[in-house]
């Protein structure tokens, strides 16, 4: 591997191991209103494009939601873990789960951020989305997604269902054993 050095450099499993470890560390949190330009191009949130910068992260994949009118920003090597993952899950000799593989895949696009930290949303995905010229950045976990600003100011769950739902997911200890 070719490294600063200018010169053949040799790296330690220790340090693929802790560059992998400190991709999978990556977590993006936050709400942050940002606005399309004409051609489509919008500002990465820096709080976002300092992180990816920090995990070495120069390319991006964008792909509709599968179940939101949004779209989602995979980090690159998020996205091979989750490509690699639906993979691994799917038999490719069997015509229907290639098809699903083959729709996941084929709705995805490479961006890069330019020098400013902008990227260009193809208008195709502008339009999956609903997307005008107010967008809203969400840090979902290890990816970001981007709403149309109107979608994202509706409450993705009413408070009442919401509060029932970590109830019911979190409110009983995994062992079964209720805490006092």
């Amino acid at each position: 591997m070719v490294g600063n050095c200018g010169e053949l450099c040799t790296f330690t499993p220790a340090y693929i191991i802790r560059r992998t470890e400190d991709r999978k560390m990556n977590r993006f949190l936050g709400n942050i209103e940002a606005k399309t330009d004409a051609k489509g191009r919008v500002f990465i949130p820096a709080t976002f494009r300092k992180q990816l910068q920090a995990a070495a992260e120069e390319r991006l994949v964008l792909r509709k939601d599968v179940f939101q009118d949004c779209l989602v920003l995979y980090p690159e090597s998020v996205w091979f873990r989750t490509q690699t993952e639906l993979r691994r899950r799917l038999n490719k000799w069997n015509a229907r789960q290639q098809a699903i593989f083959r729709q996941f895949v084929s709705d995805a696009e490479v961006v890069v951020p330019d020098g400013n930290g902008r990227i260009l949303i193809p208008r195709r995905y502008l339009q999956m989305a609903g997307i005008g010229s107010e967008v809203r950045f969400i840090g979902m976990d290890d990816t970001i997604e981007i709403w149309a600003k109107e979608r994202a100011e509706v409450p993705f769950m009413e408070a009442e269902a919401f509060g029932e739902a970590l109830q019911e997911i979190l409110g009983t200890p995994a062992d079964g054993n209720e805490e006092d």
